[in-house]
């Protein structure tokens, strides 16, 4: 834990204290931190928060998130300026808006601050086991350490959908994603791999691509479709091992062969596949880089390198959802015009509509984009 920094704090005598900061989401270790517990009102702990000032709680853990719980309640109900006359916001505009409301709203929640034993344990009344979780994301401590309640909450969440796994109805089984790796939640993508028609090229004992693997599951899709070799590439360790549970779980480890790898592996093969992320934005941490690409910075590399390794009479396949479009934030000519700049022309499309909850809640800020999305599979060929 050497490259952790430190967060320093005075107890009720004035002594002070220090320890590891840990966060995942690359926050900033908190330049002031006061005590806090189960007699903190939720004003004070809120006010404090947007000060910029974290809490330090000790007490009991379910009045612990019960505080988080309470902060979140005044951020959710913080009055909106009206709007001015005539000034409808584009799509782009509610885009970065949402974006920065979340932001700060991440920010203000996560100045609730828990101690971490060594081992991971929470030193608090009524706390649950929540070391294979930490253990999970952080890897092993050897020293005692701070850490935010709500990215706690988050890593628990993560552990569970870990052992419980995601029900793949392509596979007709589930997927198990690791802490930090996308989780194949929104099924339409999946879908859309199982059910476009193969290239005749990859006969027999042909060579699949499955670049930027994630979980694994499209690998493991291509290999229930009868996929002899897929090499299945990511650079995320987090990824690469996720992916290669997963693999041998499902019983595909005869067939898929997963590898580190920026983008390609070496040669070429008769079906390539990338699901890049969707969203041309910058993450706002590394979790965030399995749905924001910054500039389409995958996208363009996947288009601009496809044709160096597609055998002859292969395909690529892009997974791109045109969310973005919706957005503002990429336009369908610029994505034709990528993919004309690749040496690639378009044999075919498969498309599908997403059936997540946002895309019907009218609520949400971004649903007249959500609502318009589709998710496409793009047949590519090289000219």
């Amino acid at each position: 834990m050497q490259d952790h920094p430190q967060i320093v704090w005075q107890d009720e005598s004035g002594a002070t204290h220090s320890a590891r900061w840990r966060s995942e989401s690359g926050s900033p270790p908190p330049r002031r931190v006061v005590l806090a517990d189960d007699q903190t009102p939720a004003d004070l702990a809120y006010r404090l928060a947007c000060e910029g000032t974290a809490l330090l709680y000790r007490g009991d853990f379910h009045n612990a998130k019960q505080l988080l719980q309470a902060m979140a309640r005044r951020i959710d109900r913080k009055p909106r300026r009206p709007a001015k006359p005539g000034a409808a916001k584009s799509a782009t505009e509610t885009f970065h808006l949402h974006r920065q409301a979340q932001a700060q709203r991440a920010r203000v929640l996560g100045m609730l601050l828990l101690p971490f034993d060594a081992d991971h344990g929470l030193p608090l009344r009524r706390a649950p086991d929540v070391r294979q979780a930490c253990m999970e994301a952080y890897g092993a401590a050897d020293e005692p350490y701070v850490a935010s309640l709500r990215e706690l909450l988050g890593l628990i969440g993560a552990h569970e959908w870990r052992k419980k796994g995601v029900p793949v109805a392509a596979l007709g089984a589930a997927i198990h994603p690791h802490y930090g790796v996308f989780s194949p939640v929104r099924g339409e993508y999946v879908d859309l791999v199982a059910q476009a028609p193969l290239p005749a090229a990859l006969a027999g004992d042909a060579t699949a691509f499955d670049v930027g693997t994630g979980t694994g599951v499209i690998a493991a899709v291509l290999a229930r479709r009868g996929v002899a070799h897929i090499v299945a590439t990511d650079q995320d360790p987090r990824a690469l091992a996720c992916a290669s549970e997963n693999i041998a779980r499902l019983g595909y480890a005869g067939q898929v062969e997963v590898v580190q790898a920026d983008m390609f592996p070496e040669g070429r093969a008769a079906l390539v596949v990338c699901n890049p992320p969707w969203v041309p934005a910058r993450p706002s941490s590394p979790v965030e880089y399995a749905v924001y690409d910054p500039d389409s910075r995958m996208l363009h590399a996947f288009l601009g390198g496809l044709a160096a390794h597609l055998a002859p009479g292969g395909e690529g396949w892009l997974i791109l959802s045109d969310l973005a479009e919706h957005l503002g934030l990429r336009t369908r000519e610029e994505l034709l015009a990528a993919i004309d700049a690749g040496g690639l022309q378009v044999l075919g499309r498969l498309d599908a509509r997403p059936r997540h909850g946002k895309a019907s809640d009218a609520e949400d800020p971004l649903h007249t984009a959500r609502a318009a999305e589709v998710t496409s599979l793009w047949r590519l060929a090289a000219r």
